[in-house]
């Protein structure tokens, strides 16, 4: 399960990103600019697995945290608790039932070039296909393909609404469906450095790549 949420939450945070200015804009254009305007961003979510035949299996909700470049974390508080938390070129996964901490390194390792992404060095271009796919309800989506075959995953979509990133969904190559919903998104707040710190709990075992 943990190895399954590492690599889903790898790809994904790169685009909990947002960015004023988007009423002129196309879609892809939009995406491109809020990506590069912001700075920090925290969000409450809702995160629902889908299996195959496309039942939804598993929904937990937690609070997320971002800061460019580099810094992120994710903090699931039901129905599981879990902290996932990267900063310094580092990860660090926190499985509070199984008291275990994994350490990673910020690389190919943990889910290739949308985690490169989330520290500015690789570009979007350069490792996306991007698409129009429309309105659907009240978000704008955007399809992106990877370029590179290896990938881990087959596409994400990233929804719009009103320049605020309201949904994404992310179709691995294990045949699973993540679709993560946003509530309370802040733009560019301030967030205290102590909240990418992670200091493994006593008692707890650790394990490092």
């Amino acid at each position: 399960m943990i190895k399954m949420i590492i690599f889903r939450l790898i790809f994904l945070t790169f685009f909990f990103i947002n960015s004023p200015g988007y009423a002129a804009d196309e879609p892809v254009k939009q995406l491109q600019a809020f990506l590069k305007a912001s700075k920090s961003l925290t969000a409450d979510f809702k995160q629902v697995l889908i299996n195959e035949a496309g039942d939804p299996y598993q929904t937990s909700y937690g609070i997320f945290y971002l800061q460019r470049p580099g810094k992120f974390r994710w903090d699931y508080l039901k129905p599981f608790q879990q902290q996932i938390v990267s900063t310094s070129g580092k990860v660090w996964f926190y499985d509070t039932d199984l008291e275990q901490v994994t350490i990673k390194k910020l690389d190919e390792s943990v889910g290739s070039t949308p985690a490169l992404l989330l520290s500015g060095n690789i570009s979007l271009d350069d490792n996306f296909t991007m698409q129009d796919q429309g309105v659907d309800g009240d978000m704008q989506w955007i399809k992106l393909l990877p370029k590179n075959q290896e990938s881990s995953f087959k596409y994400i979509l990233i929804g719009l609404n009103k320049g605020s990133l309201g949904g994404m969904e992310l179709s691995d190559n294990f045949g699973q469906l993540t679709r993560i919903y946003f509530s309370n998104v802040l733009l560019n707040p301030t967030i205290k450095p102590t909240v990418f710190e992670f200091k493994a709990p006593k008692g707890a075992d650790v394990f490092s790549d």
